[in-house]
């Protein structure tokens, strides 16, 4: 409710501070629409967790109250860095060394990667320091920036969002991580608020609020136990995707953090999918896989899955570039 109020609010407060999207570019929308999306998504999660702080809900980790400071003073330092790059657009260094600092503030208070299960032994892998802090880093700024480049049509990153936060909440459920359910529950809740207004065709666009989610996600995957598996199988495909662009920009001599058109949702749409249809094909993939993650109890076939996903997509995306640059030669 807090989101959808705020949203509302998003949508009338855009154009009048100068926080729009005109069109033009690699998006294809036809109207001038606010890029406040920052506003409702931290205003909402924000004050759900608070609220839900008054819940008498027991928790099984003594860290726990610290985790979510760290959680809630990272997401709000990201929050108005993504504000600032909303009214000035940041070049991509600024943007990255923000993502670092917010990251780092999560890491100082014990939001970090220090051990998971090996796949094939099933042991538990306890990581040294330098190491935790290097994977951690990684995990943050990987994640923001896959919610980032998956902000290019109409609802489609809120959309995968709240299929990981369902499926994540689902997870600690199951597990009996009751107290630590109620942030991707409060974060599924926001999106759907804000999804309302985003769906295509979109009213408000996430703006920097996409930096503001991915740091969230990256941070609630943590405080569930390090559930990094079950969140890079829901996430596999918007992953392989930006893995893949990263590869395929640096082989053509391009920066790697260069806007193009190259992303799977862009192809797609340049091949006439609707905004929907590509949204939904999203949705039907992360669903399905972020299903596999909570039926799979093996580590190894989760190991499987996720490489079998990658591999997949990666082929798709390898098709595609090729069929593009045969036609554009061809035209040539």
């Amino acid at each position: 409710m807090l989101s959808f109020a705020l949203t509302r609010l998003a949508i009338w407060l855009g154009p009048r501070v100068g926080i729009v999207a005109v069109p033009g570019g690699r998006r294809r929308h036809t109207r001038v629409t606010s890029r406040l999306g920052a506003l409702p998504l931290w205003g909402g999660f924000t004050g759900a967790v608070l609220i839900s702080q008054w819940f008498d809900v027991p928790t099984l980790d003594p860290n726990e109250p610290k985790r979510l400071i760290g959680l809630l003073l990272g997401g709000a330092f990201i929050f108005v860095v993504g504000l600032v790059d909303d009214k000035i657009e940041l070049p991509s260094l600024p943007q990255f060394i923000a993502q670092a600092i917010a990251a780092v503030i999560a890491i100082a208070f014990t939001v970090f990667i220090e051990r998971f299960t090996d796949p094939f032994t099933r042991d538990e892998v306890v990581l040294p320091g330098v190491i935790v802090v290097a994977i951690s880093l990684l995990w943050f700024m990987g994640m923001t920036n896959t919610v980032n480049f998956l902000d290019g049509v109409d609802g489609l990153a809120t959309s995968v969002a709240v299929v990981a936060a369902t499926v994540t909440a689902i997870h600690m459920l199951r597990e009996g991580q009751y107290s630590v359910a109620l942030l991707p529950i409060a974060l599924a809740g926001t999106l759907l608020g804000f999804l309302v207004f985003n769906f295509p065709p979109a009213r408000i666009f996430l703006g920097g609020g996409a930096l503001f989610l991915g740091f969230t996600l990256a941070c609630v995957g943590i405080v569930a136990g390090a559930k990094v598996a079950l969140l890079l199988l829901v996430m596999g495909l918007p992953i392989a995707d930006v893995a893949w662009q990263i590869f395929d920009r640096t082989r053509h001599g391009r920066s790697p953090v260069q806007g193009d058109r190259g992303h799977l949702h862009f192809r797609l749409a340049d091949r006439g999918w609707s905004a929907r249809r590509i949204v939904l094909l999203y949705v039907g993939v992360c669903a399905l896989f972020g299903a596999a993650a909570l039926v799979t109890q093996p580590p190894v076939y989760k190991l499987i899955t996720l490489v079998v996903l990658a591999v997949a997509v990666i082929i798709t995306l390898f098709l595609l570039s090729n069929r593009k640059d045969s036609s554009t030669n061809s035209h040539e």
